[in-house]
């Protein structure tokens, strides 16, 4: 019997042990996060930690720091766990965080995850057209983007795109809705999980741009939703003209934005995923 409690603790500090070392990888890996619980800067930041506001999107040079336009609030006591940003109508202003540093760019092996929460109906909430939650780029959706949308037509899919060079994918510039090749860069997910007063989970894992083996994944709620196909298209960036844009087009909840500079794995996937305190809950 002495035998069988002294291997149970040995099993237990195990546990407790890897469990520790897990979610300090998390923490020694993570390039910024957004809690939203004290203000709109990032709590964690690599590059600049500010949230910046643009009249207009063909305007983003002459964006402001701070959270200017009316139409997007700090809502206290609704997010995951504290505050969170709450998109309360369409808007042509332009809310995002500076990409630089905070993606972990790189011209030759580009590999992270982005992370985070979103809470609506789209198909009561969202206006029609297509709305982007979340855009990663230094120029525009189709040209060395990272992303996630809802279509433009209920009922609404939701999806990952993950496209490169614009001028290398697609040369003839072909729009959206008549390019196989556009089509084939994305991961739908057809009835997507969102509904009013439930908090949704959204990763992006993304390895290899700029290789030739480059991949991109989705995951929603903890479950992995596909795999873009290989990535060989290259991501060339002006870094200090990159963005992460939040909520275009977009009418509902946004909160706990994180960037880690390597994919997570599915367990962490999963820890973050039943981690309802948010991400801070596994850092401490």
């Amino acid at each position: 019997m002495k035998h069988f409690f002294k291997y149970t603790l040995l099993l237990s500090s195990f546990i407790l042990l890897v469990a520790f070392i897990a979610e300090d990888k998390l923490k020694d890996d993570l390039l910024f996060y957004a809690s939203f619980d004290e203000g709109t800067s990032a709590d964690i930041a690599v590059g600049d930690n500010a949230i910046y506001t643009a009249e207009l999107r063909k305007n983003m040079q002459d964006a402001k720091p701070g959270l200017l336009n009316p139409d997007v609030v700090l809502a206290k006591g609704v997010g995951l766990s504290g505050d969170a940003l709450d998109f309360k109508k369409r808007s042509r202003m332009v809310t995002f965080f500076k990409a630089a540093e905070n993606m972990g760019y790189s011209k030759e092996n580009w590999n992270g995850a982005v992370s985070f929460w979103l809470q609506l109906d789209p198909a009561k909430d969202l206006e029609p057209g297509y709305c982007d939650p979340i855009q990663i780029t230094d120029v525009n959706y189709n040209d060395a983007a990272l992303w996630v949308d809802f279509t433009k037509e209920n009922p609404r899919d939701f999806r990952l795109g993950v496209l490169g060079d614009i001028e290398v994918w697609n040369p003839k510039k072909l729009g959206p809705d008549e390019n196989l090749d556009y089509l084939r860069r994305l991961v739908p997910v057809k009835q997507p999980p969102f509904k009013r007063g439930e908090w949704t989970h959204i990763v992006i894992n993304f390895s290899g741009l700029n290789t030739e083996n480059g991949s991109s994944e989705l995951f929603v709620n903890g479950e992995s939703k596909g795999k873009v196909p290989p990535i060989k298209d290259p991501f060339t960036w002006d870094e200090e003209k990159a963005n992460i844009l939040l909520g275009l087009s977009y009418i509902g909840l946004f909160d706990e934005l994180s960037v880690f500079n390597r994919p997570l794995n599915t367990d962490e996937v999963e820890r973050i995923y039943n981690a309802k305190d948010g991400l801070k809950s596994l850092l401490k």
